[in-house]
């Protein structure tokens, strides 16, 4: 059978309605393909939030926004079209959230911990997160505070400056250039003297590197000079430390010699410890001569006799 072309031509007008419908649908929100739970949030202010908005869980999209209607009490309502296959606790809110600076929207569920799930056609307890602008705009007021306080200072800093004190700040930025500029010609300076000089700075350094490897090549004999010097040293220090004891010994031991003698009455020093006929006589000789002075003050003339004229008295 021959298909005529106004036969055709229904045909293919057919199929382009029905694409273009079921494409309409689509952008509208709508899955005619597959029969997904229907949820509701009411909002006061969807600004930003359009149809075929996504729905997301911790950033993953299990659906998007289906329809928008807005209702007697003036606030909207949105549907919500989320897959079947994920169960929705009663308790989640659907928060509308910012996803951008410039005012796109989206609903995110924070998943309660309810055992019971929302049922098909139930609405979830909405809230509404601050847009990142509104978020932003607090900050800015602060900062914008800010830099007014900074630039009044600034200005009071700028009026208080007088004109001496900012030539003597710029007399004073000149000299530490011209400090630099001296440092930098004296570094200059002493750069090529090093250069002119690395002959001999190489010479030095390499007697020093020939005197280190030789004392490196010789660490076994110089460890033995040392060693002996450490011993010579320790003998010379024990061998006086030993006389000086034998020299105390023989000085304490004399002594005591001598106090034994002394006690045991030799010698004069022993003989006038011991003996007391000494003190005696002493003793003796103080009393009579006391005794004198008493009888001289008391007679004066048995010692004493003289005469006015030289006469002698009988």
């Amino acid at each position: 059978m021959k298909i005529t072309n106004e036969t055709k031509v229904g045909i293919l007008a057919t199929v382009a309605i029905a694409v273009l419908v079921i494409g309409y649908s689509f952008l509208k929100g709508n899955d005619v393909f597959s029969s997904e739970q229907e949820f509701y949030a009411s909002y006061d202010n969807v600004e930003g939030l359009v149809v075929s908005n996504p729905v997301f869980v911790n950033g993953y999209q299990i659906g998007r926004v289906s329809k928008l209607s807005l209702v007697e009490s003036g606030q909207i309502v949105a549907q919500l079209k989320i897959n079947p296959d994920y169960q929705i606790p009663i308790n989640t809110i659907a928060r509308l959230e910012s996803t951008s600076l410039l005012g796109g929207k989206a609903i995110v569920f924070d998943i309660g911990n309810s055992k019971q799930y929302a049922e098909n056609g139930d609405t979830l307890q909405a809230n509404i997160q601050q847009n990142l602008m509104q978020q932003v705009k607090p900050v800015q007021e602060k900062a914008e505070a800010m830099v007014g306080r900074l630039d009044s200072i600034l200005t009071s800093l700028n009026n208080t400056i007088n004109p001496e004190f900012q030539q003597n700040f710029n007399k004073s930025f000149a000299s530490i250039a011209n400090i630099l500029r001296t440092l930098e010609a004296t570094t200059q300076k002493v750069d090529g003297m090093v250069g002119s000089q690395s002959n001999r700075l190489t010479a030095i350094f390499a007697n020093l590197e020939s005197v280190s490897a030789n004392f490196k090549n010789n660490n076994a004999k110089v460890t033995g000079i040392m060693s002996n010097l450490e011993n010579i040293t320790d003998q010379v220090a024990r061998s006086n430390f030993e006389q000086t004891i034998r020299n105390a010994d023989k000085a304490v031991a004399d002594m005591q010699i001598a106090i034994n003698k002394v006690n045991n009455g030799e010698g004069s020093i022993g003989k006038l410890v011991n003996d007391d006929s000494l003190y005696n006589n002493l003793n003796n000789a103080a009393k009579n001569l006391d005794n004198l002075m008493i009888d001289l003050k008391a007679h004066p003339k048995r010692y004493v006799s003289f005469s006015v004229f030289g006469g002698k008295k009988d």
